[in-house]
């Protein structure tokens, strides 16, 4: 009865990893089945009984027993639809001390079957922090400049509204209790930014896709004094030590 007015959402658990246990609906048919992000169709016994593997720890971390997550299904905007597969892209920041460092957007592919996971097999694309514009993009640990399913170019994408994202992610600090962390947006055609997710393990890949390693960005940034309280002005202080540490990515 909860997903019956719906025909799109997203499943996922609460404590999962990598992507992980997520099932993406993006449509009903008349039968009453429900239509996934790869097209496969399933019934509801199909997804009561992914419900109930990620209550039992199934993809939650240690094992242990978890909960299910039933999300809104976010719209991509229209800049990305040359450059995504099936599924939603986002948005990846690295903040540490409140100041967004490093980011990239995760690209879905056919091999991750529509989803924005890089160990699943999307596609990163490291994003120049001052502009909001894409560089190079990394799959499987390689640099690839062209989306693998489209062979479209992964360079110079505008991200939309890039100023308001950065504060979005800058004031995540205020959110959780953690000096580093990754914090995921996603781009909703009707809603614009939207916050998906913190991460308190976000990873390194994100070093890759920007072709620069997080190590002297973070140990300069460590040294500064106060931080400010303003997001916006913590924006700026993570643009200008990314300006200071610029170089072409690999």
């Amino acid at each position: 009865s909860l997903l019956a007015p719906y025909s799109e959402f997203v499943i996922k658990p609460a404590n999962g990893s990598g992507g992980n246990g997520i099932m993406v609906i993006a449509g009903k048919t008349a039968s009453g089945h429900f239509r996934r992000s790869n097209d496969n169709l399933v019934n509801l016994d199909e997804i009561k009984h992914h419900i109930s593997n990620i209550l039992s720890g199934m993809y939650s971390l240690g094992g242990e027993t978890d909960s299910a997550i039933i999300e809104y299904r976010v719209k991509f905007d229209p800049c990305f639809e040359n450059v995504s597969f099936k599924g939603v892209p986002d948005v990846r920041l690295i903040v540490f001390r409140g100041i967004p460092l490093f980011a990239m957007i995760r690209l879905p592919t056919r091999h991750s079957d529509g989803r924005a996971n890089l160990h699943q097999g999307a596609v990163g694309v490291g994003i120049d922090m001052g502009s909001g514009r894409t560089n190079y993009g990394v799959m499987h640990s390689r640099p690839i400049k062209e989306h693998p399913d489209t062979g479209f170019p992964l360079a110079g994408i505008q991200i939309p509204e890039w100023d308001r994202i950065l504060e979005m992610a800058a004031t995540c600090y205020e959110l959780a209790p953690l000096g580093y962390l990754g914090v995921d947006l996603v781009l909703d055609r009707d809603r614009g930014p939207m916050m998906l997710e913190l991460n308190a393990r976000p990873g390194l890949a994100i070093q890759i896709a920007n072709g620069q390693g997080l190590e002297p960005i973070l140990k300069y940034a460590q040294t500064l004094g106060t931080i400010p309280a303003s997001a916006k002005r913590r924006v700026q202080i993570g643009k200008e030590i990314r300006h200071k540490f610029s170089r072409e990515p690999a």
